[in-house]
């Protein structure tokens, strides 16, 4: 016979509320009333209120986008003998330690889950209790001096390790060498921390990644809350985070209440920074906002990684200037310009951020060139010949559109 599920919400440490889900996969959370009065709503789709939300058809965005996905997704629907399908008794399962500050409590949870896996890093993602989106094979660990560790039942996390994939050669030395670059692309942004590192127990290197969700103090873990913009777009998990376009962040930016102008201009930099370091697999779940006082912020830059260095990572992941199915070779500079336009910028501020990029290119090819970390010199080669190419390609003759547009009076005028 047919049961319901459900799971206890909590934001921090507080109880929020009951998620269920009924037989036909409706899924429905109800605020708990004594959260209502003085507490923040634990999403941007839900707003305080006594009437439950509903979904038709599964989780609602908010929840699903929490779950696991590819490797660790699989790796849990064979420890609870499920299937991936149901992704609200993975999410039950594994929803102690997830991104942002919510997680889900099975009131009726299970003691041994099946760990019959040769691979040492799949038991400790099991063990953990927890869930991370995207397809990369990652755990979650605890740095405790200068070592990192699994993280254990029930544990709460301070970094995320990253592990080697078998198809994509070289992915967290592209990762670590990307994000350098872009941090030399853009020195006054907010960009993650990490290091090639061990952690104990896994034989493979890790790029580890420390958690700007967390934070330490008096050996105290303290969640902050943030969602991905897949979940503040009220889209699900899968695929739905390539339909759309760059633009939809900026209008979501500028039409937000608790938004600052200021936030769109900082993303439009993070674009294009992508593009030019060849992150053509830039979608709504690599952006973030962060849940402030003050309103929403975006989050610290992360998840960036010169994708086009994989033949299967050609396309950029969203439309951009009203361009679907864009080729990263066939990015022209009325793309960039345009997108700019859609984020409410005009010709003088767009020519201004270019200018930034033109001044801080050196310095980041430079970064890649130098980094201290174990990788061939070829891969250091074919990263920076990436951004000479997408600099010379789509970048260097930007200025001199926004001139000749000028010119003939078109408007956004300097």
């Amino acid at each position: 016979m047919a049961t319901t599920l459900w799971g206890k919400i909590y934001y921090h440490d507080t109880y929020t509320g009951v998620l269920q889900q009924e037989p036909g996969g409706r899924c429905v959370f109800t605020y708990d009333t004594s959260y209502l009065s003085s507490y923040q709503p634990i999403a941007f789709s839900f707003p305080l209120r006594k009437e439950p939300f509903v979904s038709k058809e599964g989780l609602h965005p908010f929840f699903d986008n929490l779950g696991a996905e590819g490797w660790l997704e699989n790796a849990q629907a064979r420890a609870l003998k499920s299937n991936t399908n149901n992704r609200f008794e993975l999410l039950l399962g594994f929803g102690y330690d997830l991104a942002g500050a919510v997680s889900i409590i099975d009131p009726e949870p299970r003691d041994h889950f099946q760990l019959d896996h040769a691979d040492e890093a799949t038991n400790a993602a099991l063990l953990g209790r927890a869930s991370l989106s995207g397809v990369q094979r990652k755990l979650l660990v605890v740095k405790e001096g200068d070592q990192y560790r699994p993280t254990r039942t029930n544990e709460l996390s301070t970094h995320i390790a990253k592990l080697p994939s078998g198809n994509l050669t070289d992915i967290i030395e592209v990762e670590y060498l990307t994000t350098q670059a872009v941090k030399k692309l853009l020195p006054e942004d907010s960009i993650v921390e990490m290091e090639i590192a061990k952690v104990n127990s896994i034989t493979e290197p890790a790029l580890v990644i420390k958690r700007f969700d967390r934070i330490i103090s008096n050996s105290k873990i303290t969640r902050l809350h943030f969602e991905e913009f897949n979940q503040l777009l009220g889209r699900h998990s899968g695929d739905d985070k390539y339909r759309g376009s760059y633009e939809m962040l900026g209008n979501f930016i500028n039409t937000t209440p608790g938004c600052v102008p200021a936030e769109a201009s900082r993303l439009y930099r993070r674009i294009l920074a992508c593009l030019l370091v060849g992150n053509t697999d830039a979608h709504f779940k690599n952006f973030a906002m962060l849940h402030t006082r003050d309103g929403l912020r975006l989050t610290p830059s992360y998840d960036l990684v010169a994708a086009n260095r994989y033949n299967q990572f050609q396309e950029i992941a969203l439309s951009i200037g009203g361009a679907k199915n864009l080729s990263i070779r066939e990015l022209r500079p009325k793309h960039i310009i345009d997108l700019g336009y859609g984020f409410g910028l005009n010709d003088k501020i767009i020519l201004t951020i270019i200018n930034e990029f033109k001044k801080n290119l050196a310095a980041a090819k430079q970064e890649i060139f130098t980094s201290t970390i174990d990788c061939s010199p070829k891969l250091r080669e074919t990263l920076i010949d990436i951004m000479e190419k997408r600099w010379n390609g789509s970048f260097d003759s930007i200025g001199q559109l926004l001139s000749k547009r000028q010119s003939k009076g078109e408007k956004h005028k300097i």
